[in-house]
């Protein structure tokens, strides 16, 4: 599987809406955005509030639609001759759980699955349903109501409701970022293996520097709606945060977004992104 990005733009309107009128004063979100995605990999994209990182992992989830540009799926044939459009399963975990509090964590991930025809349908569903529980370490608040989960539990309710659809692609909004510093790592650690042994496709926007360089096979650095530079993360899994090689990626991603703030100090409405 490959995602390609072409030249993706957004406009906004003050309102929120698509801005339509020249006139309008506007937020540029997206400006000739590209990127290349291969299978299998953390693509992990840094940059300050209001470059367009969450409209960008809208637009591929489908959420919603670019004023141009495209994204497109891609798979190899079985002969390898030539791509196929593919419509790969997506999951997208916001920076809130989003879980119903009135439904129990089992009844919000049973949302999930497609409606059961039959008894055996129903009783798959349960055991997916429980495996999966399993796998992110909440077995035992299948339950549980939402108000009763700390904020690391309900992170992984809501990845295991994702994770329930069978993705084969993972868009992740700082989905850690309303926890406390020590949940965040924990968490971060826990999905490294986990996405990897399910051969999953991650892109990960993130304003954490330690978390895109300890999950990330790649960080790149986006600017006004637009990518720019690139970083390979070669580093073994798992990532130890204390070695040199890992401390010197972190300084080099600070100094590429030191240089993006320097380049953006002042703010223009008409090409804020």
């Amino acid at each position: 599987m490959q995602l390609r990005v072409r030249s993706l733009c957004k406009t906004y309107a003050n309102s929120g809406t698509p801005a339509v009128k020249k006139g309008d004063r506007s937020i540029r979100a997206l400006h000739r955005c590209s990127l290349e995605i291969t299978g299998g990999t953390c693509t992990a994209v840094l940059g300050r509030s209001g470059c367009g990182k969450t409209t960008l992992l809208k637009i591929i989830a489908g959420l919603e639609s670019p004023d141009s540009g495209t994204v497109e799926f891609t798979e190899a044939c079985p002969a390898g001759s030539a791509d196929i459009r593919a419509e790969p399963r997506l999951g997208f975990m916001f920076q809130d759980p989003r879980l119903l509090p009135w439904l129990t964590v089992e009844q919000n991930l049973l949302l999930a699955f497609p409606p059961p025809g039959s008894r055996e349908e129903k009783q798959n569903i349960y055991e997916e349903l429980h495996r999966t529980l399993l796998l992110v370490g909440l077995a035992d608040r299948a339950r549980a109501y939402p108000r009763h989960l700390s904020g690391g539990m309900a992170q992984r309710a809501a990845l295991a409701r994702c994770l329930c659809r069978k993705p084969v692609v993972l868009l992740l909004d700082e989905p850690f970022s309303s926890l406390d510093s020590l949940t965040r790592i924990r968490l971060r650690e826990e999905l490294d293996p986990l996405w990897r042994n399910l051969g999953l496709t991650l892109i990960l926007v993130t304003h954490d520097i330690e978390e895109a360089v300890y999950l990330g096979s790649r960080v790149l650095l986006m600017e006004n709606g637009a990518m720019g530079s690139e970083i390979s993360i070669p580093l073994s899994r798992p990532r130890d945060y204390r070695s040199g090689e890992f401390q010197e990626y972190c300084r080099r991603l600070e100094t590429g977004l030191a240089e993006i703030t320097g380049r953006n100090h002042t703010v223009d409405i008409e090409g804020f992104g």
